[in-house]
């Protein structure tokens, strides 16, 4: 299985729209080919740090998703005037090894 993860800091106080956003998203990604499911945390102790993780079959569905149209139109959803801390923005892949 692959693993994208993707963490950001959200810089202007927007984090509580940024959460608002993902309860309330569209579910583009769930009907992607090869898609497994999602998941969306915040540290309790920084609560505008996000960690978004998607499972997938395999790394050619992720990259399917991600170049194609749905993707930004996934992302069209993202509240206006959000601003994210530029150096805390990370995009990661693993080989799930076991869960």
């Amino acid at each position: 299985m692959f693993v994208a993860t993707s963490t950001f800091t959200v810089a202007n106080g927007m984090a509580d729209e940024v959460k608002k956003a993902f309860k309330n998203r569209p579910g583009l990604v769930d009907d992607a080919p090869g898609f497994v499911r999602m998941e969306v945390m915040t540290p309790i102790e920084i609560p505008e740090e996000f960690l978004l993780i998607t499972y997938w079959q395999d790394q050619a569905s992720w990259e399917s998703w991600y170049h194609g149209h749905t993707y930004k139109e996934a992302h069209s959803h993202i509240p206006k005037g959000l601003k994210l801390v530029p150096s805390q923005t990370k995009i990661r892949y693993f080989d799930l090894i076991t869960h």
